[in-house]
């Protein structure tokens, strides 16, 4: 009986001891989870630019403050511990461009490979709305997307652009049924700022003075094919949003002049699009009754005004369009263009290239 009990209490206390090294394991293990999980970025998918300024002489826990504050790091004090786990020395002071989706071996490898000579940057891609360039504006700077519209549309500052800018904004951006005054207006290319605290009005004037750069250079080009520069930039704005990245866009632009020759509707989806406010893979039937001037299918010539800002390669398109009799086009699967000279002909490329469901 009582070899019985001293097993009992034996077996017992064995059970303790497991018990506890078990949850001390499982403390551990959870601990270094957590630990691994502070390395770990912020939102691994989140590829969105923080713009961080480091100022000189900044400490290692100055700069994990500055990381935490603008929450590009999960903990300050794991961002300290894995410097010196690393040995990692010699930070930069300057401006960062980081983002939320780095690690901490990336972020430190920014910061020891030295600063950028700007404090931020924005890019502006080919074939954007004014929509789209006010939200990058906004994702790069204080100001929000709603700010930076509110300014696009401020007839004050447009009228400060004219002035400015007397050869590229003229009264043509105020004409009956334009959306958006300025809408093609803004140059594509990435722009740099050095000053943190650039000013709304002067990150758009920049991007007004690349435009007004490339009309001076084609000024004599618009006046020999007796094309405004709000004529040109609206052209290139319908050829840039039906290009691909294989499609002769001189040929395009061949078409859509043979089109206004013979006052032909242009039929250009983007149009239509953009007279919906939607972006849509497909046009569909009900979608062309939409009344608006932007409406290439119910109205003949070109729309009232650009539906996105055009690269050069669009430029040059409307201003040296291709001598042809092509009057039609469509893309097929693989983003090659098929032109064709009459309805016939393109209905027979349309069910030769396009499959049924994807029609109309």
């Amino acid at each position: 009986m009582y070899i019985n009990q001293q097993k009992k209490s034996f077996l017992n206390k064995k059970r303790i001891v497991l018990s506890s090294v078990i949850v001390l394991l499982l403390i551990i293990g959870g601990a270094f989870l957590y630990g691994k999980s502070l390395l770990e970025p912020v939102e691994k998918n989140n590829k969105t630019t923080v713009n961080i300024n480091i100022p000189s002489g900044s400490s290692v826990s100055a700069i994990a403050s500055i990381l935490k504050e603008n929450n590009v790091i999960k903990s300050e004090k794991a961002f300290q511990y894995y410097v010196k786990y690393k040995k990692a020395s010699g930070f930069q002071a300057g401006y960062y461009h980081l983002n939320k989706g780095m690690d901490l071996d990336a972020i430190i490898k920014k910061l020891t490979n030295g600063a950028t000579s700007y404090a931020f940057q924005i890019t502006v891609p080919e074939g954007k709305q004014l929509t789209q360039i006010a939200t990058a504006i906004a994702e790069e700077t204080k100001y929000s997307t709603k700010q930076v519209m509110a300014k696009l549309d401020d007839r004050t500052f447009i009228n400060q652009l004219k002035k400015e800018f007397p050869d590229t904004v003229t009264n043509d951006v105020f004409q009956k049924n334009i959306k958006q005054p300025l809408e093609g207006y803004l140059f594509p290319a990435t722009y740099p700022f050095h000053d943190p605290d650039t000013s709304l009005e002067d990150i758009i004037t920049e991007m007004m003075k690349q435009t007004d750069s490339y009309v001076k250079t084609y000024k004599t080009e618009m006046k020999k094919e007796k094309l405004s520069v709000h004529r040109l930039l609206t052209m290139a704005s319908l050829i840039e949003e039906e290009a691909t990245e294989k499609a002769d866009r001189h040929k395009i632009s061949s078409v859509f002049y043979n089109r206004l020759k013979k006052k032909m509707p242009l039929q250009t989806d983007p149009t239509v699009l953009y007279a919906a406010g939607k972006h849509k893979d497909r046009v569909l039937y009900k979608d062309l009754e939409i009344d608006s001037p932007y409406n290439t299918y119910k109205n003949t010539g070109l729309p009232p005004g650009p539906i996105a800002n055009a690269g050069m390669s669009s430029w040059e398109a409307a201003l040296h369009p291709d001598k042809t009799d092509y009057l039609y086009f469509l893309a097929k699967s693989n983003g090659e263009v098929v032109f064709t000279k009459t309805l016939k002909e393109h209905n027979k490329a349309k069910e030769k290239y396009i499959s049924a469901k994807n029609q109309k």
